[in-house]
């Protein structure tokens, strides 16, 4: 495959980390009992646990009486994550594709950035910081940002119409997010849409089932864990040296229960 964006040398080794019993697990998903034709549970699941990765103060058990059982919260308490579910909702329709990677950005954050700013490539600087305030990485330059989505973007095309075995697509789907996080290419909403564009593409190569892997909670459970890992490749965008990825691409396939 001639890829442009999307590195593959850590393929082989990671192959031979992930759980020899991947397939099974995959196999044994299957979607919880409380879930109804109008409520996913593990849809929930994922904008809650994404959505608390970013900060945001909403349990898991409140989400879901509100979700599922109409239960009335205050709206900021809710509207950030019932955004996240529309876009996770949005992505089981849709193919992967530029556009509705665009949509999905417009849907999860209507209350995030503004409206101008939603679905559009940024054009400012963009850096990473520590709640100190310390810069702990400096994300793709603006003007570099739409040349890097376009390679991007190719490669989710040119993957999507390969025939590839399982461990290659939770390989690929790592560094989908991976890529994606290190380009941060929106304003804001930048994980929520890794992680998504992870099970987006898991989705479309596999099955329906990908929506039932817990990667999102996995992540919040491990988040400093996960944060290590982003940082491991290093501090500033040119200089990203993926050969230091395979910690960071071995917690999606780590993600399925045993």
């Amino acid at each position: 495959m001639n890829l442009k964006i999307i590195h593959t040398k850590l393929l082989s080794e990671f192959s031979k980390a992930i759980p020899k019993d991947l397939q099974q697990k995959f196999d044994n998903l299957k979607d919880a009992e409380i879930s109804t034709d109008r409520f996913s549970f593990y849809t929930s699941v994922a904008s809650v646990f994404s959505s608390k990765i970013e900060g945001e103060n909403i349990e898991l058990d409140s989400y879901i009486k509100h979700k599922r059982d109409g239960i009335a919260f205050l709206p900021d308490y809710t509207k950030k994550i019932d955004d996240l579910y529309s876009a996770y909702t949005f992505a089981k329709t849709y193919v992967l594709n530029k556009g509705n990677i665009s949509q999905a950005h417009k849907l999860l954050s209507k209350h995030i950035v503004a409206k101008h700013q939603q679905g559009k490539l940024r054009i400012q600087n963009m850096y990473v910081s520590t709640p100190d305030g310390k810069i702990e990485y400096v994300a793709a330059l603006p003007n570099e940002v739409e040349t890097e989505m376009e390679k991007f973007y190719s490669d989710i095309e040119l993957l999507l119409k390969q025939d590839l075995q399982l461990q290659e697509v939770f390989f690929f789907a790592s560094m989908i997010h991976l890529v994606f996080v290190k380009i941060h290419p929106w304003n804001d909403g930048n994980g929520r849409s890794g992680r998504l564009l992870e099970k987006w593409f898991l989705a479309q190569k596999l099955d329906e089932k990908a929506w039932f892997i817990p990667s999102e909670r996995n992540y919040y459970e491990h988040h400093q864990t996960y944060y290590h890992n982003l940082r491991l490749l290093g501090l500033e965008y040119p200089e990203l040296d993926y050969s230091k990825a395979l910690p960071f691409l071995l917690m999606l396939p780590n993600s399925l229960k045993p």
